[in-house]
C-alpha cells in the first residue's frame, strides 16, 4: 500500500452530491486538481476545467486525441533498435477564453469581492457550469452564469453558454470572447509521468481569418506536419443595445461585444467551438470543415445541443450506471454509500469521456484531462479500460481494437528493429511507432502483445463478434504468435522466454517472468485454435489470411508445442510461483525503514537500487491470477498473495483495483476494503498527490472491476460468467446491467439473494455461487444468496469502506 495519507476535499466546499462535483466557493487550494476533475470531453475533444478568464491556471489545457508533435529522443549513447522519436499530445488552441468588464472593471477570480460562487460538474448532463455574484469596486453586483460542454453527438464541436446580468444598476459591460494559440509548455521537473516542455514555437500558423462574429486559425505542427483549425462562433442573446466587432492575427481572435447593461436585463452569448485535425487533409479543408460544424450549430441552437447532451447521457447511464442503495440505519451509513454513489460515478463518467468519439485513436492513460505521459496510450486500454467498454459500450470496445489493428504495419516494423518475426506493439505511442526512451520499463515489456490479445479474446467472447476475429483479429493472432515463438526458445522439455519486463516495473528484463510466460501461453493458444477454425470452415478468409501474412499451418504446430511446454516456474519448497527466475534470490526490500516522503520509489532511487530488491510497483503475478484465475488453485492463490501483496509499494494507480479483486477472493476483507476505498477514491481524494496532471484513467477502469469482479464476485473465465456476491453490510442493494452479445442482462443484488432479469435478447445460462441458472427474457430469476460475512466482521469491515 502507498505510505502517502489522503487529503481529502472539505465538505464545506465540496459537498457529497451522487450526480455533481460540486464547488461551493473560490477555494485556490485545490486549483490544480479541481482542473483535471471538471474537465469535459468526449475522447476526441478535451478541456480542462479552467474558469472563463483564462487566470488563475494550473494548465490551461485544450487536448484533441492524437493530435502530437514529434521530437527526436536524445541518447547519451545510442544503441541498435532504440526508440527514434517521441510524441506529445499538443495543448492546442485555446478556444475557452471569455473575458468580461464592467465599467471598465475587469472580473479577476482572485481579487474579486464575490457574494456567491459555485461550480459544479453535471453528470447528468455532461456540463461543466458556475454559477457566482461579483460585486464592483462600485458597489454594482453582477451576475455570472456559465455552461461548458464538449458535444458526445457531435464529436467536432463544443459550447459555452455565458450569461451576465447586472442587478442593481445600469452598466457598461464588455464581454470579450477569445481564442489563443499560448499553448503551457511545462516541463516535467523531474517527474517521467509528467510531460516534456516543448523549446519554441510548435504550432505554425496557415491561415487566418474573421468574418461577423466568427474567427478561424489554422496551424500546422513544426514537425509532425498535422494541421489543425479551430474556429469560433456567437449568438448573443439580450434586449439590452449592444454593438460587437472582431479581430485576429496568426495566433489569436477576439469578438468584443459592448453592452449598455439595464438593470436586471440578462446578457446571454453562446459561444460554439469547433476542432478539426488532419494528417493529410490541408488546412483550406479543415477551416472548410470547421465552417460547416459552426453552421450547423448556429442551426441548432444552444438548447437542443444540451438537449442531445442530456439525451446521450440518459442513455450511457441507463446501461451503465452502478447502482447503490445504503442503509438508512445511521447518519454516517448512508454518508459512507453516498460517497461511494458519486465515487463510481465519477469514475466511469471520465472513462466515458475519454472514450466515447476515441474513434481512429486510443485512449490516453489521462484521458484528455491533462498531458501527463504526453498523451500516449499504453496497455491500460485492454486491461483496465476494455472490461469496462466490453460489458456497456462494446461499440467503443470494438474503435479501440480497431486502432490497435491498425497499428500492425508499425508493429511489424518494430519487432523487425528487434530482430523479431511477427508484430511487436509499442509499449508507448500515439502514432504506432515506440516512443518509449527507456528501454528496461517500456520495450522490454513484450507483453503488451499478449494484453492486446487478452482483451481481443474476451471481446469476442462476451459479444459474439466472430466476423471481427476472423479477419482483423486473425492477423494480429498470426502476428503476435509469430513474435512469442520466436522470441522464446526451448530448452529441454519446456518453452523459455528470457529478457523480458514484466507489468512490475520496479523488476526489470529478467528471465521467465510468470506473469508474461502465461500470458504469452493463452496468446499462442487462442491464436491456434482460431487460425485451425478459420483454416476448417472459412477458405475464402483463410485464403486472405495466406495473402497478408504469408502463413505456414506448420507454424500453428509450433505455437501449440510452445503454448503446451510453456515454463511456469514454481518453487516448491516455498509453495509459491516466483515472479521471474531470479526474484527469490534478491534481498526483500526495507520498507521499516523507507520514509513516507520517499516513495513513489522511481523518484527517489536509482532503477538499479531498485532492480537489486523485491519490491513491486503494480500488481504482476496477482495480477495473472486474476486475468487467468481458472489456471491457479485457490490454494496457489492464497500462498502467492500472500508472499507477493506485502511487497507491492501502490506507487502505481493500475494496482490497488487489482488486489482489491483478490482479496475479496481471498476472504480477507479488511484487506480488500483498503485497496476497495484507494481503487475507488484514486482520484477524488488524490491518493496519488498528482491529479492535478490528469485523471488516472487504469484507475477508474479499475474501479468499475471493484464494483463487478470484486463486490457482486464476477467471473467471466473463457467466457463462463459466474457471480459470487459481496455485499457489506452498509451497501443494502446493487443494481447494474451487462450487455452480452445481444442480450442486456440488468443484475440487482442484495444481502440474502440476487435477482437476474434477461432485459432482451435470447436465453442466458450463468452460475450463482456455483449453482447454474438459466434466464429467459422478461422473466426475473431470484436465488438466495449463501452469507459472505460473519457476524461483527461485518460491521467492522463495512465500516472501512470510506473511513
Amino acid at each position: 500500500m502507498s505510505r502517502r495519507e489522503p487529503v481529502n476535499l472539505p465538505k464545506h466546499v465540496y459537498p457529497v452530491d451522487p450526480w455533481r462535483i460540486v464547488e461551493k466557493q473560490y477555494y485556490p487550494r485545490f486549483l490544480a486538481q479541481m482542473e483535471t476533475m471538471f474537465s469535459v470531453s468526449n475522447g476526441y475533444l478535451g478541456m480542462r476545467g479552467v474558469s472563463e478568464e483564462g487566470k488563475p491556471v494550473f494548465e490551461n489545457g485544450t487536448f484533441i486525441n492524437g493530435f502530437y508533435e514529434k521530437w527526436p529522443i536524445v541518447y547519451g549513447e545510442e544503441a541498435y533498435g532504440f526508440a527514434k522519436t517521441g510524441q506529445t499530445i499538443v495543448n492546442v488552441t485555446d478556444s475557452k477564453i471569455i473575458k468580461l468588464y464592467v465599467d471598465d472593471e475587469c472580473f479577476y477570480l482572485p481579487v474579486a469581492n464575490l457574494l456567491a460562487f459555485q461550480r459544479s460538474l453535471d453528470m447528468k448532463t455532461g456540463t461543466f457550469e458556475r454559477e457566482l455574484l461579483w460585486e464592483t469596486a462600485s458597489g454594482k453586483q453582477v451576475s455570472i452564469k456559465s455552461t461548458r460542454l464538449v458535444s458526445y453527438k457531435y464529436k467536432h464541436l463544443a459550447t459555452i453558454a455565458y450569461e451576465v446580468k447586472v442587478l442593481n444598476a445600469n452598466a457598461s459591460v464588455v464581454i470579450c470572447s477569445e481564442m489563443r494559440n499560448d499553448p503551457c509548455n511545462q516541463s516535467n521537473d523531474g517527474d517521467p509521468r509528467r510531460a516534456k516542455g516543448f523549446k519554441g514555437q510548435v504550432l505554425i500558423p496557415q491561415i487566418y481569418y474573421s468574418k461577423d462574429r466568427r474567427i478561424v486559425l489554422s496551424h500546422t505542427t513544426r514537425n509532425s506536419k498535422i494541421n489543425l483549425a479551430c474556429g469560433i462562433e456567437h449568438d448573443i442573446e439580450t434586449d439590452c443595445p449592444y454593438e460587437y466587432n472582431s479581430e485576429c492575427a496568426q495566433d489569436f481572435g477576439k469578438v468584443s461585444i459592448s453592452v449598455d447593461a439595464r438593470a436586471g436585463v440578462p446578457i446571454k452569448v453562446i459561444k460554439y467551438i469547433s476542432y478539426h485535425t488532419s494528417d493529410s487533409d490541408i488546412p483550406n479543408e479543415l477551416c472548410s470543415r470547421v465552417e460547416r460544424t459552426l453552421n450547423r450549430a448556429v442551426f441548432l441552437g444552444w438548447s437542443s445541443i444540451l438537449s442531445t447532451q442530456k439525451q446521450y447521457l440518459d442513455d450511457f447511464w441507463h446501461q451503465s450506471d452502478i447502482l447503490i442503495e445504503g442503509s438508512s440505519d445511521s447518519v454516517e451509513a448512508y454518508q459512507r454509500t453516498t460517497e461511494l454513489q458519486q465515487a463510481i460515478r465519477f469514475n466511469l463518467f471520465h472513462v466515458l469521456q475519454a472514450s466515447a468519439r476515441a474513434e481512429g485513436t486510443g485512449i490516453p492513460a489521462k484521458g484528455l484531462s491533462g498531458q501527463a505521459y504526453e498523451g500516449q496510450y499504453f496497455w491500460d486500454t485492454e486491461i483496465y479500460l476494455l472490461p469496462f467498454l466490453i460489458y456497456t459500450a462494446p461499440r467503443s470496445a470494438k474503435n479501440l481494437l480497431k486502432f490497435r489493428y491498425s497499428m500492425l504495419d508499425e508493429a511489424r516494423k518494430r519487432a523487425r528493429d528487434l530482430n523479431l518475426k511477427g508484430a511487436l506493439f509499442p509499449w508507448r505511442t500515439i502514432n504506432g511507432e515506440e516512443a518509449s526512451a527507456y528501454y528496461p520499463a517500456g520495450t522490454a515489456q513484450y507483453h503488451i502483445n499478449a494484453d492486446i490479445i487478452y482483451a481481443l479474446k474476451k471481446y469476442v467472447e462476451v459479444t459474439g463478434d466472430e466476423s471481427f476475429l476472423y479477419r482483423e483479429g486473425a492477423e494480429m493472432l498470426v502476428e503476435t504468435a509469430r513474435m512469442w515463438v520466436d522470441l522464446g526458445f526451448f530448452e529441454g522439455d519446456s518453452f523459455h522466454i528470457h529478457g523480458v519486463t514484466g507489468p512490475d516495473e520496479y523488476t526489470a528484463v529478467v528471465n521467465n517472468n510468470i506473469y508474461t510466460n502465461m500470458m504469452a501461453r493463452q496468446n499462442l493458444q487462442y491464436a491456434a485454435q482460431t487460425i485451425e477454425s478459420i483454416f476448417q470452415d472459412y477458405p475464402d478468409r483463410f485464403a486472405s489470411l495466406l495473402d497478408s501474412t504469408n502463413l505456414d499451418m506448420s507454424e500453428v504446430e509450433e505455437w501449440k508445442q510452445a503454448a503446451a511446454k510453456m515454463y511456469i516456474p514454481f518453487a516448491e519448497e516455498m509453495g509459491i510461483n516466483p515472479q521471474d527466475d531470479d526474484f527469490l534470490n534478491k534481498k526483500v526490500w526495507d520498507f521499516e525503514n523507507t520514509p513516507a516522503h520517499k516513495y513513489p520509489l522511481l523518484l527517489h532511487y536509482h532503477p538499479l537500487v531498485i532492480y537489486r530488491h523485491q519490491v513491486i510497483k503494480q500488481a504482476d503475478l496477482v495480477l495473472a491470477m486474476f486475468l487467468l484465475g481458472s489456471e491457479f488453485s485457490p490454494e496457489l492463490k492464497k500462498s502467492n498473495f500472500d508472499y507477493y501483496d506485502p511487497l507491492t509499494t501502490g506507487d502505481s494507480s493500475l494496482s490497488a483495483s487489482i488486489q482489491g479483486v483478490m482479496a475479496f477472493e481471498m476472504g480477507y476483507l479488511e484487506k480488500a476494503w483498503q485497496y476497495f476505498y484507494r481503487g475507488m477514491f484514486m482520484d477524488l481524494n488524490d491518493l496519488g498527490g498528482n491529479v492535478k496532471d490528469g485523471c488516472h484513467m487504469a484507475a477508474m477502469g479499475g474501479s468499475w472491476m471493484l464494483m463487478i469482479y470484486g463486490i457482486a464476485g464476477m467471473r467471466d473465465d473463457n467466457g463462463t460468467l459466474s457471480f459470487n456476491p459481496r455485499l457489506p453490510q452498509d451497501m443494502k442493494n446493487l443494481r447494474f446491467s451487462l450487455k452480452v452479445g445481444d442480450r442486456v442482462l440488468r443484475i440487482h443484488m442484495e444481502e440474502n439473494s440476487a435477482s437476474y432479469l434477461l432485459e432482451q435478447g435470447s436465453e442466458l445460462v450463468i452460475y450463482h455461487q456455483g449453482e447454474e441458472v438459466r434466464i429467459t427474457a422478461d422473466i426475473p430469476v431470484i436465488v438466495n444468496s449463501k452469507p459472505f460475512w460473519n457476524g461483527s466482521s461485518h460491521q467492522e469491515e463495512s465500516r472501512k469502506l470510506i473511513a
